[in-house]
C-alpha cells in the first residue's frame, strides 16, 4: 500500500515536471513569435507604400493600450472564477478605492506611452535587424537603473555581459560601405533619428521597468490589476499625444485614418506584448528569455534580407550581433556556488 502511494506520488511530481517544462517552451515560442513579429509588422506597416494618408502611430499606441485594458480585465474575470459581481468588488477594491496606489503607475505609465510611440519612429527610420540588435542596449539601462533604484548587486559575469553588449552594439552601429546603397533610401539624418529614438526608448524602458517591479514588490496587488491601472494612465497620455502633435491630421482625415488588415495586427501584437512577458515571468528562466531574444534577432535577420529586402548584412554586424547574443545569455548566467566538503 505504502508502495502503491509512493509509485502515485512520484508519477505526479513527474507529471507536474513535464508540464513546467512544456509551459516554459510554451513561454519561449510565443515571445519569440511576439517579439519577431511586432518588430517585423510595423517595419514592414510603417515603410509600406500605399495611397492615401498612412495611419498614426499614436492613434495605433492608445488602441494597444485599450485592448489591453480589455485584455486583463478578461484576465480578471477568470481569476474571479467568471463571477461579475466579484470582478466588479475587484475592480472596485484595487483601483477605485486605492487611487494613492493607483496614481503610483501614472509614471511608469507615462513613460511606457513615450517609449511605445518611440518605438514607430525608431522602426520607420531603422531595419528591424539593426533595430532589435541596438534595442537589447535597454539590458545595460534595466541593470543601472535596478542598482541605483533597488540597490541590486551585479555579479562580475553581468558587468562583463554590459561591457560585452555595449561593444556589440558598437559594432552593429558602425557605418560600412554597405549602407552607402542603404542610404539612397533613408538619409543619414533619418538613420539618426531612428538611432536616437531607440537610445531614448532603451533608457525608458529601463526606468519604468525597474519602477514597475519596485512598485510590484512594495504592493500585493495582481500583475493583471496592474496593467490596468498601466493602460488606464497609458490611454489618457496617448490620446493627449494624439491631438497634441496629430491633432490637424486627425481632423482632417479621422482616428482611423489608413488603418487596414497589417495595422490592427500590429496593434494586436503590441497590446498583447507585456502580457505574455508577464507569462514568461512566470513559467521561464533568464537562460530561456536570453535564448529567445537570440532566436528573435536572428529571424528578424534573415527575414529583413530575404522578405523585406532592405538590410544587407555585414561581417561587422554579425561580429556585433554574436557579442550581444553572448551577452544576452552571460547576463543571465547564474554560476551555482560550489558545494561545501562533507566533514568527516
Amino acid at each position: 500500500m505504502c508502495n502503491k502511494l509512493k509509485r502515485k506520488r512520484k508519477s505526479k511530481e513527474e507529471n507536474n515536471q513535464e508540464m513546467s517544462t512544456n509551459l516554459k517552451y510554451l513561454s519561449l515560442g510565443i515571445l519569440v513569435f511576439q517579439t519577431t513579429s511586432l518588430v517585423l509588422t510595423m517595419r514592414y506597416s510603417r515603410t509600406l507604400k500605399e495611397e492615401g494618408p498612412r495611419y498614426l502611430s499614436s492613434t495605433a499606441v492608445v488602441l494597444a493600450e485599450l485592448l489591453k485594458i480589455l485584455s486583463c480585465v478578461l484576465l480578471v474575470y477568470k481569476d474571479s472564477k467568471c463571477n461579475l459581481r466579484t470582478l466588479n468588488r475587484v475592480l472596485h477594491d484595487e483601483i477605485l478605492n486605492k487611487p494613492m496606489e493607483t496614481l503610483k503607475l501614472a509614471i511608469p505609465s507615462g513613460i511606457y506611452t513615450l517609449q511605445n510611440n518611440l518605438l514607430y519612429v525608431a522602426l520607420s527610420n531603422l531595419d528591424a535587424a539593426t533595430y532589435q540588435v541596438t534595442y537589447q542596449l535597454k539590458i545595460l539601462t534595466t541593470a543601472l537603473f535596478s542598482v541605483s533604484m533597488l540597490s541590486k548587486k551585479l555579479g562580475i559575469y553581468q558587468w562583463l555581459s554590459l561591457v560585452i553588449l555595449m561593444t556589440g552594439v558598437a559594432f552593429v552601429q558602425w557605418p560600412s560601405d554597405s549602407q552607402a546603397t542603404a542610404a539612397k533610401e533613408h538619409s543619414a539624418g533619418s538613420q539618426f533619428v531612428g538611432l536616437m529614438a531607440v537610445l531614448i526608448a532603451c533608457f525608458s524602458s529601463g526606468f519604468a521597468g525597474v519602477y514597475f517591479e519596485k512598485i510590484l514588490k512594495e504592493t500585493k496587488q495582481s500583475v493583471w490589476i496592474r496593467n490596468i491601472q498601466l493602460g488606464f494612465f497609458g490611454s489618457i497620455f496617448g490620446l493627449m499625444g494624439v491631438y497634441i502633435y496629430d491633432g490637424e491630421q486627425l481632423s482632417k482625415d479621422g482616428f482611423f485614418q489608413g488603418y487596414n488588415k497589417l495595422t490592427w495586427i500590429v496593434v494586436v501584437l503590441q497590446a498583447l506584448g507585456g502580457l505574455v512577458i508577464a507569462a514568461v515571468i512566470k513559467y521561464a528562466d533568464n537562460i530561456l528569455k536570453g535564448f529567445a531574444t537570440s532566436l528573435s534577432i536572428i529571424l528578424s535577420t534573415l527575414i529583413s534580407y530575404f522578405w523585406l529586402q532592405d538590410f544587407v548584412p555585414t561581417s561587422v554586424f554579425f561580429f556585433g550581433a554574436i557579442l550581444v547574443i553572448a551577452a544576452t545569455f552571460l547576463y543571465g548566467y547564474d554560476p551555482k556556488p560550489a558545494g561545501n566538503p562533507t566533514k568527516a
